[in-house]
């Protein structure tokens, strides 16, 4: 009996505590607060078509639009030298590409094409991959009909988690990821929050904001390390004549 009412003691505790926590939660504006901000307006663009990239948010940055490499850069800074035409640029051998822009936080768009007629299997086979930060990897891969190891294929991310399905279309078609990244941050030199990632694979949800356990690698786990809070994108070069067009990311605001 004794030990009944401790119990229900302690709930009663807890639930009052946890009355008066939220009861001192500040709520700046009033329900239905006609004077609280309204957001700004965003043309949204128009989506693509197979045979032509579509146009992104007004309030995007773009990095890619299909005439030039002015926004990329090589391993040493200097300018990029993947091959540019017909609107759209190709890993042409010549090292991975990064973005001169660095952000964090955002939303992320970018549209690739594996090469057709496929050739090769498993990892040898349109193999390329999109760095958020140049630490987080989503694989680029052709997973059309073409076994791998299941968090090494298109749209995984990469050595850690494996797509929900598996969205690839054929190679030679024209593929769009839709990214939602928060980065990781840090505090005194640790770990306060690991970066999330949310990804659409052709409209198709693939990742479902997983949590990262550090930066991807291949057949290792890398630990956290603190670093700057907004970094370039980056596009690997795997040896494979993969096309990308369309790259644009819209900043998010953080906390």
């Amino acid at each position: 009996m004794i030990k009944n009412c401790s119990s229900a003691l302690a709930t009663l505790i807890l639930i009052t505590l946890t009355q008066f926590c939220f009861s001192q939660a500040p709520i700046k504006w009033k329900i239905h607060d006609l004077n609280r901000p309204l957001p700004p307006a965003v043309d949204p663009g128009t989506a693509s078509t197979q045979d032509t990239p579509g146009h992104p948010p007004s309030d995007a940055v773009v990095l890619f639009d299909g005439k030039d490499l002015s926004h990329w850069v090589d391993k040493d800074g200097n300018p990029a030298k993947w091959k540019v035409e017909n609107g759209y640029m190709e890993v042409a051998d010549a090292g991975n590409i990064s973005s001169r822009e660095a952000f964090g936080d955002c939303q992320l768009h970018v549209e690739f094409s594996e090469p057709s007629p496929g050739k090769g299997a498993g990892q040898d086979r349109g193999n390329s991959g999109v760095f958020l930060m140049g630490l987080y990897e989503i694989q680029v891969l052709d997973s059309y009909e073409n076994k791998t190891y299941a968090d090494g294929q298109a749209s995984a991310l990469y050595g850690q988690y494996p797509p929900l399905v598996n969205a690839s279309r054929p190679p030679g078609q024209w593929q769009t990821y839709d990214v939602v990244f928060h980065r990781p941050h840090f505090k005194d030199g640790k770990l306060t929050r690991p970066a999330r990632v949310t990804v659409l694979h052709n409209g198709v949800l693939v990742q479902d904001n997983v949590e990262l356990t550090g930066p991807t690698a291949h057949g290792q786990r890398p630990a956290y390390k603190p670093g700057p809070a907004k970094l370039p994108l980056q596009l690997q070069d795997h040896g494979d004549a993969v096309r990308f067009r369309n790259i644009w990311f819209r900043e998010l605001k953080g906390e």
